[in-house]
């Protein structure tokens, strides 16, 4: 089922908040947010020490971002989880997707009860890639 997951997230969200996006392009997170975007997804880069990064506005939390969020993509470690989990729900967004190495099965918990749909521990990246090669 994670398969179908991944895919409805890929196919119907468009728009992907980074949360711990770093302006430093030799980090994962740069790597990967400037594939996605590259690859047509909006990002909004989530990290209160950068002003910009990537090009798009960059905002201190989730709760300032103005407008929808689809996906809420999580580079921190994975006990901030929860407290990300609780703002992505408050925002309204529709999934969560924790990057490789982050898990919490308590976030993930709350965010299915939510009725978001979530990924873990997977790169958005690779998923991405991998689809722009079928």
């Amino acid at each position: 089922h994670a398969m179908s997951d991944i895919d409805k997230i890929l196919e119907s969200c468009k728009t992907v908040a980074v949360v711990g996006l770093s302006p430093r392009p030799e980090r994962d997170s740069n790597g990967v947010a400037a594939y996605i975007q590259e690859k047509g997804y909006r990002i909004i880069p989530v990290n209160p020490s950068a002003s910009e990064i990537l090009g798009e506005k960059c905002y201190p939390d989730l709760a300032s971002i103005p407008g929808p969020v689809d996906v809420v993509d999580i580079f921190r470690r994975s006990e901030e989880v929860p407290s990300i989990v609780a703002d992505a729900i408050k925002i309204g967004a529709r999934a969560i997707w924790m990057q490789k190495g982050v898990i919490s099965q308590e976030g993930a918990s709350a965010a299915r009860a939510a009725g978001l749909t979530v990924v873990m521990n997977e790169c958005i990246e690779c998923e991405v890639r991998a689809r722009a090669e079928r």
